[in-house]
């Protein structure tokens, strides 16, 4: 896993609309984090307040994604106005999304977040997983008691992901992953039947069963989004999974950082094992390294897969 780049989830049963509202207000920060304490008022989308994980107050930004399918925003943090050195981006999937037709109310959260090695102190790097769990942790509590709860609700699903540093540029991988006709280089566990579109086609998953695959291209802020979804309609099975690939300039805030981070989001139903798809994350691992080698090799940057699946600044 890409060692600069965390993130953490949550099933909120509360409606993503409101999710979405409260996320928007940085004030709420003061609610349901360990320490970003909202102090000062900038602007609009910007305040000045304390941190969790330094002794210095920090500028506080946010940024609403538009997207037609879910709600994202994005957390912008710095030592100085509008000179932002953390990006913080959060997807608020709702449940039809994961599941079509379901009768389960709610959204499923996830929070991105990414740690410039070059700035990085010990204390982050050791304490981000343990900090934003458990503010993952306050932020369904809060929401939830909102709702009128009393208790953690629990969610069908869970979500869980992979990331790895590609050394190639961001344009060219979203050229090459967003083309279905090239899924047979680079996935070991379909095959095509007949003939395949740039979007949607027909394959035969490793137990010889039909499934059709369709892709859909997103751009998000300064990223792309891509939703890679399996149908299988001889058992009206669905499995869909998003795929994120933010330019490693933009996640470290650092002109110089080449490539680009694929950070993969996977749905899966809690206590169940999958039938059909992708029966796990490493599924979607292997995949992503397959993804890496090839993509730096049609860029000409052969020594970066051997340093390995995390971005180190060169």
């Amino acid at each position: 896993m890409e060692k600069n780049t965390f993130a953490t989830s949550a099933y909120i049963a509360t409606a993503p609309e409101t999710a979405f509202d409260y996320l928007c207000s940085l004030k709420n920060l003061d609610e349901w984090t360990l320490f970003s304490r909202m102090k000062e008022q900038v602007d609009e989308d910007t305040w000045i307040g304390t941190a969790s994980g330094y002794h210095k107050d920090l500028y506080y930004h946010v940024k609403k994604l538009e997207n037609p399918l879910f709600f994202g925003i994005e957390w912008h943090c710095g030592f100085e106005y509008q000179k932002y050195h953390q990006v913080y981006p959060v997807l608020l999937f709702p449940t039809d999304y994961i599941q079509p037709g379901t009768d389960q109310k709610g959204v499923y959260f996830h929070w991105l977040s990414f740690v410039d090695p070059k700035r990085q102190t010990q204390m982050i790097m050791q304490g981000i997983h343990t900090v934003h769990t458990s503010e993952c942790r306050s932020l369904k509590g809060n929401l939830e008691r909102k709702a009128g709860l009393t208790q953690a609700a629990k969610g069908r699903y869970f979500i869980d992901t992979d990331t790895i540093y590609v050394d190639a540029p961001v344009e060219l991988g979203i050229e090459y992953l967003s083309d279905l006709r090239n899924l047979d280089e680079w996935a070991h566990l379909v095959r095509p039947v007949g003939e395949i579109s740039p979007e949607s086609g027909e394959f035969i998953d490793e137990y010889g069963q039909k499934v059709k695959i369709s892709l859909r291209r997103h751009t998000l802020s300064k990223y792309y989004l891509l939703e890679q979804e399996y149908f299988y309609p001889e058992y009206s099975f669905y499995q869909r999974s998003v795929a994120l690939m933010i330019p490693t300039s933009y996640a470290f805030a650092d002109p110089s950082a080449a490539g680009f981070i694929l950070h993969q989001i996977t749905f899966w139903k809690s206590g169940e094992s999958l039938p059909h798809g992708k029966l796990q994350i490493e599924d979607f691992g292997a995949e992503g390294m397959n993804i890496k080698r090839m993509l730096e090799a049609k860029a000409g940057n052969l020594d970066s897969f051997n340093r390995g699946m995390s971005y180190i600044p060169q």
